[in-house]
């Protein structure tokens, strides 16, 4: 268990990383020319310079301030943890949207152990938002200056407000599982990436459901959205910090239905 004054210090170093990542990822948002590599098979998974700079630069103060922690990154090798602690990165969440020219895109920065994310950040640089939450902390500090975080109360499905990134979620099942789910809901929105995720954090929307994310997606919103009140698992209700099918939600009650709805059969 972290002391207070360790805790004080690791949302200080965390704080640096999101800064670092701002002034790499800046540099190139919305640039004439910006180009990407392909890291996909079959699909565009796309990678540009600003994504592996970002990481660069987020690595690069962990060296200095935590040389014995660990580095989980999207773009860069893992380094092993001395400390019992990993800083897990993903520079930027997002990268169709940050091509596209959209501020849906993040910076996610997760700080974990071996039970799961401890503290966790979601940064979004062109418009300046930071959503933290863990540690005693809940809070999005932006334009409208500092904000506590809270998820919305409960309320019917019909009610409920879901979105996901991509309209097919993932495979064909596992599309018309989050389908059936979406036909019961009130709203439903496409596209948001991390941004989706933040705004269960702030009370906005309801719930997000996705599939065949990776550890760097998930971590960092975990943090934020169980500090805030909500609850993050697997479509199975079990923890999700390692990836792959997520629900987020912003209480229980909510979360236990969308979880009915999700492996229904009907």
């Amino acid at each position: 268990m972290c002391s207070q004054a360790e805790q004080q210090d690791l949302i200080a170093v965390a704080a640096e990383l999101a800064m670092a990542a701002r002034l790499a990822t800046l540099r190139h948002f919305r640039s004439a020319g910006l180009s990407a590599d392909n890291k996909g098979s079959g699909n565009f998974d796309p990678v540009t310079i600003a994504d592996r700079e970002s990481e660069d630069a987020m690595r690069a103060i962990l060296d200095k301030r935590r040389p014995n922690d660990g580095i989980l990154g999207e773009e860069r090798k893992a380094k092993a943890s001395q400390s019992g602690l990993t800083w897990v990165l993903d520079p930027i969440d997002g990268t169709k949207a940050f091509l596209a020219g959209l501020p849906t895109w993040g910076v996610l920065i997760a700080l974990s152990d071996e039970n799961g994310p401890l503290y966790g950040v979601i940064d979004q640089p062109y418009i300046q938002e930071r959503f933290e939450g863990g540690f005693g902390r809940a809070i999005v500090k932006g334009p409208m200056g500092e904000v506590p975080l809270k998820t919305r109360a409960a309320r019917p499905l019909d009610e409920a407000t879901i979105m996901t990134t991509f309209p097919e979620v993932g495979s064909e099942l596992e599309g018309q599982a989050f389908h059936r789910l979406a036909k019961s809901c009130r709203l439903t929105r496409y596209g948001g990436d991390c941004y989706a995720y933040a705004m269960v954090a702030a009370g906005q929307i309801d719930l997000v459901v996705e599939a065949g994310l990776q550890a760097y997606d998930v971590q960092a919103p975990i943090a934020v959205i169980t500090a805030a009140g909500g609850i993050v698992t697997d479509w199975k209700g079990q923890p999700a910090h390692q990836g792959g099918r997520i629900l987020a939600a912003a209480n229980r009650n909510i979360h236990a239905a969308a979880l009915d709805l999700l492996n229904s059969t009907a």
